[in-house]
């Protein structure tokens, strides 16, 4: 059993009362089922085990405005007049697998199986040992630390590698955020939870529910009228980059932005403490309208390692 002070954690949320996990020791396929994570707008999260004892998370397909689950039934009740949805939505869960399945890079979780079962649909990943980096920034500033610009530039870089494969699949992530990034007791980053990332496949179905997290979501993910792209995951790590900086807190949401922008530019809230490459990558990856962002995570790379190139890329995606 993995010890659950360093295992894969999610933010506890309340359950529907008539939206019922999966029990611990229930029996899926070839994973027994331990305990519920989280519960999110369109999945129930699980650690599990497989035949052979090893830790997995599994993902399960569960929309919380379409479907519920009752007594010990294992299978989801859906409405008929909400039937066609939640089999449009299983459909692109399960395409966001197969496009997850192919990415193999270090710093991009792992999903090792996908399949249909009870009338939903499950994705199984590897489980990660380590913390989020929310909780190591936390604790930074329990101690009264600041985090280190090298620690910040080591990461980012590393995970922008990552994202930069997520985005040539041609996927989106759309809910980037320090709880949504994984620190390796190595120190190297994993980029978790792809729950929105549907939403890059060009798919989506705006009636199912779009999932961003408020302080960390671009204004085109709230209606802006702008197109998404690669810029739209930018906005999000310059968000979790003022985070970082911020011990932690969540910068001021777009939406309220666009109101009265009230958010300070890290370029004069830290120029004491940090060089001023990194705080200006920062506000510009922050900028509202979305082509005065960095194009694609390739430029944001190279200014990141310190490499201040104009680079102009034509095409959505990085190739």
């Amino acid at each position: 059993m993995p010890n659950p002070a360093v295992s894969r954690t999610f933010p506890a949320m309340p359950l529907h009362p008539e939206c019922r996990p999966l029990p611990g020791g229930f029996q899926l396929d070839a994973y027994r089922i331990d305990r519920m994570l989280s519960k999110g707008g369109f999945s129930l999260v699980y650690l599990a085990t497989d035949g052979e004892g090893t830790p997995v998370v599994i993902k399960e397909y569960l929309p919380a405005n379409l479907a519920g689950r009752q007594g010990d039934d294992p299978a989801p009740t859906v409405a008929p007049e909400n039937q066609a949805k939640f089999r449009k939505g299983m459909r692109s869960f399960l395409e966001e697998a197969r496009l997850l399945a192919r990415i193999s890079h270090p710093n991009v979780v792992a999903v090792l199986n996908f399949f249909m079962t009870n009338n939903t649909a499950y994705i199984v990943m590897r489980h990660e040992s380590g913390q989020s980096l929310h909780d190591y920034v936390s604790r930074l500033k329990g101690r009264g630390e600041a985090i280190a610009e090298t620690f910040v530039r080591g990461v980012f870089v590393r995970l922008l590698a990552g994202l930069r494969e997520v985005h040539r699949q041609k996927l989106l992530h759309l809910d980037l955020k320090p709880a949504n990034i994984y620190l390796r007791s190595d120190g190297n980053p994993v980029l978790l939870d792809f729950g929105a990332a549907r939403w890059g496949l060009g798919e989506g179905d705006p009636s199912l529910g779009q999932v961003f997290t408020p302080g960390f979501a671009a204004p085109e993910q709230q209606g802006s009228g702008e197109a998404l792209g690669p810029w739209t995951d930018i906005y999000a790590i310059g968000a979790t980059l003022y985070s970082c900086l911020d011990g932690g807190q969540t910068p001021m949401p777009a939406r309220l932005r666009q109101e009265q922008d009230g958010l300070e530019r890290a370029e004069d809230r830290w120029a004491s403490r940090y060089s001023p490459q990194l705080l200006e990558v920062i506000d510009w990856c922050l900028r509202l309208p979305a082509t005065t962002r960095p194009q694609s995570v390739y430029a944001l790379q190279k200014v990141l390692n310190g490499e201040l190139l104009d680079i102009v890329d034509p095409s959505w995606f990085d190739t």
